[in-house]
């Protein structure tokens, strides 16, 4: 049995996901059969699609994605759109990302200076990665207990400090200073539960209504089918949040007809059944 209750809208998991690399943003948003010629427009314009003048999230996504390591991509996208040097990303329950975010958590220096030339808003994750101390103390100073802050996919200031390398060094030694920069350490999962805990969850009978949640290393990732997978933080006793959504809560427990994940995000409410093995 599966149910799915909810104040907001069902579609948040009931629409389809479409990966990136089948559907380019003039066939998601319907251009591919548009053709100047057939426009009813005197002007010769394509049709706008209905999320006109917001941009296609697609690109957004795109954007986030390469600037964690690609420069050339990330110039040829901003010289077309220029705006898109400000984009961000949700990869997953409220992990949003930005263009900048992610050159700052990987240590990307080029990226994120390129990123803030072209109007990129400056944080005090990017000044972290950068080594800006000065700039880093008076966050400090005006919001004491910023340190404790995470960043996209609930990395560290610290882990920030530490990936901006040697430019980066006094920043990481004076947030190291301050006792509380970096992350608790995880509540280990007994390996016992591991093979109890994976497999794939069903919450509806479309293809994609399905959750695959796997193991490396002791550590679960939980995939909804077609998405960016998304790494569980233990909490104790079978409870879990996704990475860089704190305020979620995933819970599996034993069940007569096989092991149930619920998912409280944090209003949505979400139970999901593990498929049984075949034999």
């Amino acid at each position: 049995m599966i149910s799915l209750r909810s104040r907001r809208s069902l579609l948040k998991f009931a629409s389809v996901v479409f990966p990136v690399s089948a559907m380019s943003p003039l066939r998601l948003f319907g251009f591919e059969s548009a053709k100047v010629e057939n426009s009813n427009d005197a002007s010769g314009n394509l049709p706008m699609p209905d999320i006109f003048p917001a941009q296609p999230p697609e690109l957004a996504r795109e954007m986030v994605l390469v600037s964690h390591s690609n420069l050339a991509r990330v110039r040829e996208l901003v010289e077309a759109r220029p705006s898109l040097a400000r984009a961000s990303w949700d990869w997953g329950f409220g992990d949003w990302e930005s263009a900048l975010g992610a050159a700052s958590h990987v240590g990307n220096r080029p990226i994120a200076e390129y990123l803030i030339s072209k109007g990129a808003r400056p944080s005090l994750f990017s000044a972290t990665m950068l080594g800006q101390l000065e700039v880093v103390k008076a966050f400090v100073t005006a919001q004491p207990g910023v340190q404790r802050i995470r960043g996209p996919h609930s990395i560290t200031l610290l882990a920030h400090a530490r990936n901006g390398g040697e430019a980066a060094r006094p920043v990481f030694e004076y947030l190291q200073s301050l006792k509380d920069a970096d992350a608790d350490p995880p509540i280990p999962l007994a390996e016992a539960d591991i093979p109890r805990l994976i497999g794939t969850y069903v919450f509806g009978p479309v293809g994609n209504q399905q959750v695959d949640v796997t193991a490396d290393k002791g550590l679960l990732t939980w995939t909804r089918k077609g998405t960016t997978g998304r790494g569980l933080v233990h909490l104790g006793d079978r409870a879990f949040h996704p990475a860089g959504a704190a305020a979620v809560r995933i819970r599996f427990a034993d069940d007569p007809g096989g092991m149930v994940m619920t998912i409280h995000d944090p209003d949505l409410v979400l139970t999901a059944r593990r498929k049984q093995e075949q034999k």
